[in-house]
């Protein structure tokens, strides 16, 4: 019972949505950031792909141009690498745009990496002697660092991939491994590449982690401004709640007391006959549940109507027509509001097996409306036209609809009524009132 209120209740599912969980959020954090890291990642190696390519290539017209005008300088060896190369650059821009390329971006990674690093190894493995290519790695090293500066665990891969190959398979074949100048020992070699590697995948670890802080902050304040935004929304519905929407933006234009005055106007009040005496026999959440369905098939009534829901008081219903907004129908709007929520009881007796009935009282005349004080305000009416309504419902009939002869000069025209006579109303007198009935299916000969 308690769970089917919070359902149903507008305000209670309202304030739900405020509350999310944090671990929620930042799983989808981590899983945004990665989705982003991938396409950071496919981006920039099909730049730095093309880029490869035509650089290779440059290098391979270089040659061809050597062989037909300075065959001197032509190095057939180096041709075939660059080609070799070349070759590798094509298949890895095929995984790159390939289905397998776009979903595992790493190993377009390591395939880019080592086509340059290790195809031009495989002609030294062939020739029997191998050289350390310096220049080739350093820049590979460092280039890919400052290109594609993510997942710094694949670029240590990448280098420990080269030397592998370079110490381990070569060794393996029984190749010669060779220095390409003197002063160049393995000593020398291997500190000058341990600084160039470390330096490299620690910058782009650095890196990684304040793109990781970058994105985390842009995404808190992201979810502060949705927070904002939804809390705004919550507030304005909150606001409309209780407000009527022009007052509602006038309040937030100027939020002073505001009050105005209307000239004719028609106030409802209604009462649940007996739901006091039943309160003392049923559990709270109970009550709580049966008088928010009755007044939430009120609520639809006044909104299909166009009326205006004042508020409520215990187990009594206020509802008025004609105003923020004035309309000249507001009597009979009011009217067939009333004769709806005899309906309405009917229909929740039925399903439920209550037997309760209301008691309405309509009044219409002049009133004062408006919205007064700084906390837990509410849109309120004033004047003795709602005292009259009220008055109406306190000494009229369970089961009936009481109106002023105000009222009744309204719509006699198109409904029927009952005279009820001489009532005494307490701090009026003796006034003449009448039961409304039902609408007059044939006004024309009323």
């Amino acid at each position: 019972m308690q769970h089917d209120f919070l359902e149903n209740n507008p305000v209670a599912s309202l304030l739900t949505k405020v509350f999310k969980s944090p671990l929620s959020r930042d799983a989808s954090h981590n899983a945004e950031y990665e989705a982003w890291r991938d396409r950071f990642m496919r981006k920039r190696l099909d730049v730095g792909l093309w880029i490869g390519l035509m650089a290779f290539l440059s290098s391979s017209l270089l040659q061809v141009s050597n062989w037909f005008f300075r065959p001197e300088e032509f190095q057939a060896a180096w041709l075939r690498s660059q080609v070799s190369i070349e070759l590798s650059l094509l298949l890895c821009l095929l995984l790159q745009h390939s289905k397998l390329g776009r979903r595992y971006p790493s190993l377009v990674f390591l395939a880019f990496y080592w086509s340059v690093t290790i195809v031009s190894q495989v002609q030294g493995t062939l020739s029997g002697v191998a050289k350390p290519d310096i220049l080739v790695w350093t820049i590979m090293f460092f280039g890919q660092a400052t290109f594609t500066p993510v997942r710094w665990y694949l670029h240590l891969m990448a280098q420990l991939g080269v030397f592998l190959y370079y110490l381990g398979v070569n060794s393996a074949f029984g190749v010669t491994l060779s220095t390409p100048s003197n002063w160049l020992t393995p000593s020398v070699i291997i500190l000058y590449f341990f600084w160039v590697c470390f330096i490299g995948t620690l910058s782009v670890y650095l890196y990684e982690q304040l793109q990781k802080a970058e994105f985390k902050a842009r995404w808190d304040l992201e979810d502060a401004y949705a927070q904002l935004e939804e809390e705004q929304k919550l507030s304005e519905s909150l606001l409309l709640n209780v407000l009527p929407h022009s007052i509602a933006t006038r309040l937030k234009q100027n939020p002073k007391n505001l009050a105005d005055s209307y000239t004719n106007v028609s106030v409802l009040f209604a009462d649940i006959v007996g739901f006091t005496e039943l309160s003392s026999h049923i559990s709270p959440w109970e009550l709580v549940e049966l008088l928010n369905q009755i007044f939430s098939a009120f609520d639809a009534l006044a909104e299909l109507h166009q009326l205006e829901k004042i508020k409520t008081i215990g187990d009594a219903y206020m509802v008025v027509s004609g105003l923020p907004e004035p309309r000249d129908d507001h009597a009979q709007a009011i009217a067939n509001m009333a004769l709806d929520m005899q309906r309405a009881i009917a229909t929740f007796n039925d399903k439920t097996g209550q037997n309760f009935r209301i008691r309405i009282g309509i009044a219409t005349g002049p009133v004062i409306a408006g919205v007064i004080g700084i906390k837990k305000f509410i849109y309120d009416l004033w004047g003795d036209t709602v005292n009259l309504a009220s008055r109406m419902e306190s000494h009229g009939i369970p089961g009936a609809i009481q109106v002023t002869r105000e009222t009744y000069l309204f719509l006699k025209d198109e409904y029927l009524f009952q005279e009820r006579g001489k009532v005494f109303i307490k701090g009026k007198g003796e006034m003449t009132t009448y039961l409304l009935m039902e609408k007059n299916r044939n006004p024309s000969h009323s």
